[in-house]
């Protein structure tokens, strides 16, 4: 079992990055371990200042995973008009906004149970 959370630690390490490393803003990570009937296990939630800033996040953070993990998502979605676009880790899913969209969906209210880690950011 430690194995399996050493790699979702990894995964978020990773993801993060790959966010900070386009100035994504607002990060987030929901553990929604101890809540029951949940599809994964951490939400990483972060927003981009525009359709090209959101873009740029979801490049970034693929290429910062299949680079350092040989990883991966099992699927995105969004990526069309990049207001929110969704990122499938299988038990990591993070979820690229634009900031009036994230404040729309609140989905960090939503899983308001969830034990939520804010990331602070040096720019």
């Amino acid at each position: 079992m430690a194995k399996k959370e050493s790699n979702a630690d990894l995964l978020i390490t990773s993801i993060i990055s790959g966010i900070e490393d386009v100035k994504g803003k607002e990060i987030n990570i929901l553990d929604l371990r101890e809540i029951e009937n949940t599809v994964c296990d951490y939400f990483v939630i972060c927003e981009g200042t525009s359709n090209t800033q959101v873009n740029a996040i979801v490049n970034s953070i693929q290429k910062k995973v299949s680079k350092t993990l040989q990883d991966k998502p099992w699927h995105i979605e969004g990526e069309d008009n990049a207001e929110w676009v969704l990122m499938d880790y299988v038990n990591v899913v993070v979820h690229v906004f634009q900031k009036h969209i994230r404040e729309y969906y609140d989905i960090e209210s939503l899983w308001g149970d969830a034990k939520v880690t804010a990331i602070k950011t040096n720019y």
